[in-house]
């Protein structure tokens, strides 16, 4: 894993984990399964996930295996709800030049 100047390999891969977990919300993987698919021994994926718990951003599910918490799909929801305001203010706006024009 290339550093980039400036960066911490450790929170780059860390963030690689986070990123893995997407879509596997409510099955969840396991540390084997993280540490082969980011090719990154199965230690420091437990220091990752460790990390990742500790901020409350996953969480180990009943059958062991990792998923994103309910506090990471806050901050997509959250997301998802801003962009959705967002474009109903520009389509707001759009309709207003529109009738402005005629």
């Amino acid at each position: 894993m290339a550093k980039t100047s400036g960066t911490s390999s450790s929170a780059s891969r860390t963030l690689k984990v986070l990123k893995a977990l997407k879509g596997h919300t409510m099955t969840g993987l396991s540390n084997g399964e993280l540490a082969k698919t980011l090719d990154v021994s199965p230690a420091n994926i437990s220091r990752d996930l460790a990390t990742l718990v500790a901020e409350g951003l996953a969480i180990q599910l009943d059958n062991g295996r990792y998923a994103h918490s309910v506090q990471m799909l806050q901050i997509a929801t959250a997301h998802a709800e801003h962009i959705a305001r967002m474009q109903s203010r520009m389509e707001e706006i759009t309709q207003r030049i529109t009738a402005g024009s005629r």
